[in-house]
């Protein structure tokens, strides 16, 4: 009896971790790489190992930094009932909501803008850290903009009873079925409007708000209860997470909707870096100047890896 209130004391929701995961995130942006032209890909390979791990570099300072959190979401409901009714540039969506608001209900779109724009005056310096920093970020909002708990004010299925569906679409899924995935997207394109793309990247990703929603909660409905969860240990904690049958169910009635999402995040961070580097005159990616972090730089990151591995999240669960 002592045995089993000690591992009961220690069972772990899985699906409590945020954003696309990190296994999602870093494959992701590493296959990204493989979408650039010949001018940029022998750059981008050859530190293909910084994209990937820095992938997760958003959501990490997620623990230290308290206006992190809002750049990874949109919550459409809380500014309007239509997306197509918030206004798309910053100053028109500042002047009709306040600072405040936008910091409450999430900036995704105009971070990925941000980002850019940092992407292309590093660029245009020819710095390597800053380009391979810039790159990563970008690629983790760009990736956060394609998954549709990321766009409404039901982040987490809370309103709608069905509380961890956030990490189990982003999370479980991949993790479970994209080795299956086709990953082969093509070539990057031109952007011409950053903006302009992010908020259509965020429209479609909208309208799949309501299958992923309902279509679990008609399998919670249809399915065993006692099938539904599954446990394993690792280093001694009991994992609580979605079983491999009904996650499998899921995936399957979503007709492949998370492999087609992160197929459109691939080409859509590969487009976003070759537009940079296009608006940045195209410079020859050889020979860059590195950088180094300033002293104040180096003690943030040290900082901020520290409160990462504290696990105190600061701000919401996105």
């Amino acid at each position: 009896m002592k045995r089993l209130t000690i591992i009961t004391a220690l069972i772990i929701p899985l699906f409590l971790c945020t954003s696309w995961g990190f296994f999602a995130h870093q494959r992701i942006n590493n296959l990204a790489v493989f979408t650039l032209p010949p001018n940029m890909i022998g750059f981008y390979k050859k530190n293909i190992k910084y994209i990937t791990e820095h992938a997760v570099d958003p959501d990490k300072r997620r623990y230290a930094d308290t206006l992190e959190a809002p750049r990874h979401y949109l919550d459409v409901e809380n500014y309007e009932k239509n997306i197509d009714s918030i206004p798309e540039k910053w100053d028109d969506a500042l002047a009709k909501y306040s600072l405040k608001k936008l910091h409450t209900d999430g900036i995704v779109p105009w971070q990925i803008q941000r980002s850019y724009y940092s992407l292309v005056r590093a660029f245009k310096t020819r710095d390597s850290i800053k380009i391979l920093k810039y790159s990563a970020d970008l690629g983790h909002y760009i990736g956060d903009a394609h998954v549709p708990l990321h766009t409404t004010a039901n982040h987490n299925g809370q309103l709608t009873n069905q509380v961890g569906i956030h990490a189990f679409w982003e999370s479980r899924l991949p993790e479970l079925f994209s080795t299956r995935y086709n990953f082969v997207v093509g070539k990057a394109n031109y952007i011409e409007n950053p903006l302009k793309e992010a908020w259509k990247i965020l429209k479609h990703t909208h309208r799949l708000v309501d299958t992923v929603l309902t279509f679990e909660a008609a399998l919670n409905a249809s399915f065993p209860s006692t099938q539904k969860y599954s446990f394993s240990e690792r280093n001694s904690t009991v994992l609580k997470q979605y079983s491999k049958e009904y996650s499998k169910a899921y995936h399957d009635q979503m007709n492949n909707m998370v492999e087609k999402q992160m197929r459109s995040a691939i080409l859509a961070i590969g487009s976003y870096w070759y537009s940079a580097w296009v608006d940045a005159g195209q410079p020859v990616l050889k020979n860059l100047i590195k950088t180094e972090l300033l002293p104040d730089e180096q003690k943030q990151e040290k900082d901020t890896e520290k409160k990462y591995q504290s696990g105190t999240l600061i701000g919401r669960e996105i």
